[in-house]
């Protein structure tokens, strides 16, 4: 399969059924729901999945899952979040075996030290790399349990064997600018993804070339169509498609940020794609202020909700 990372890979929801299991028959209407709307691979178990509270089996199921579903038409980047070196090459290895196509290498707390020993990371990349999949760096805000690599590590890494690219989640315009700096700097090109979910499409004129982020779980065509807009030059309608991408991005991952995964269920539920907002404890189902403020941003950016299940009830026959 060819893996060309230049354009939207959403990190995919994980729809759950009240007791807090995995839905299995909504998560496969959810892949072939998305897998449509023109996605050049998808994020399977990432935080927008919950994938920090599944177990080892719930992780390859997933995996089966989509593979089973995407039939071999669309990627799948695994995420992996170690977080000792032996066990994170165990589960590269699972993964492979499930069917992902490259993988996602989280921050693991070995990092989470004033000056960072360069090798530790490096190390750990380069152990996994010999599993044979391509890896996908991760920069991630600190505030998230992630590590803003200096300069001369983030080159090392970009340089290793087997990486092909880097999803930059900092949440600093001016963090990401220096990204790109390093990644021209380099002796082979990888490809910059933005995991900025709070400016999408000033990535791209920051120099992004993909997008690996939750908000991709929704308005997914939107997205895939901003990204073709400003590669083919159309400025003013990718300018257009990020305003109406950016405003429901903005209610999605306001603060406190742990809830955008409930969110987006929330919204997918309003958009009629999956049939029940539910997410995994410790994890938090939303406010009803919570609620209308999506509905209505939904409204505003031009999407078409159905209505709720009380409100169907109350319509007269």
């Amino acid at each position: 399969m060819t893996l060309n990372l230049e354009g939207l890979i959403p990190a995919t929801i994980l729809p759950m059924s009240e007791d807090a299991q995995i839905d299995q028959p909504e998560f496969r209407k959810y892949i072939r729901w998305i897998g449509d709307q023109g996605p050049c691979a998808l994020a399977i178990n990432v935080d927008t999945g919950e994938g920090p509270h599944l177990t080892q089996q719930e992780k390859l199921r997933v995996i089966e899952t989509a593979a089973e579903e995407l039939n071999g038409k669309i990627p799948i980047v695994a995420g992996l979040a170690g977080p000792f070196t032996s066990q994170a090459v165990k589960q590269a290895q699972d993964f492979k075996l499930a069917g992902a196509q490259a993988l996602l290498v989280f921050p693991i707390p070995a990092y989470l030290s004033t000056p960072l020993d360069p090798e530790i990371p490096l190390r750990y990349h380069q152990a996994i790399a010999e599993v044979g999949l391509p890896l996908i760096l991760f920069q991630l805000q600190p505030n998230l349990g992630g590590v803003n690599f200096d300069a001369p590590t983030l080159r090392a890494l970009c340089e290793l064997d087997g990486v092909i690219a880097i999803k930059e989640a900092s949440f600093d315009a001016r963090r990401f600018l220096d990204v790109t700096h390093v990644v021209e700097s380099l002796s082979r090109p990888i490809t910059l993804l933005t995991g900025n979910d709070n400016f999408i499409y000033e990535s791209f004129v920051l120099g992004a070339r993909g997008a690996l982020i939750g908000f991709g779980a929704i308005m997914t065509r939107e997205q895939v169509q901003m990204i073709e807009a400003h590669r083919a030059g159309r400025l003013d309608d990718a300018k257009e498609l990020g305003r109406r991408v950016q405003r429901l991005a903005d209610v999605v991952f306001a603060p406190p940020v742990a809830n955008y995964r409930a969110r987006l269920k929330e919204a997918l539920v309003m958009l009629g794609v999956i049939d029940r907002p539910y997410v995994r404890p410790p994890l938090l189902p939303i406010s009803e202020e919570e609620r209308a403020l999506l509905r209505k941003t939904l409204a505003e950016v031009g999407l078409e909700t159905r209505p709720r299940k009380a409100e169907l009830q109350e319509m007269p026959a």
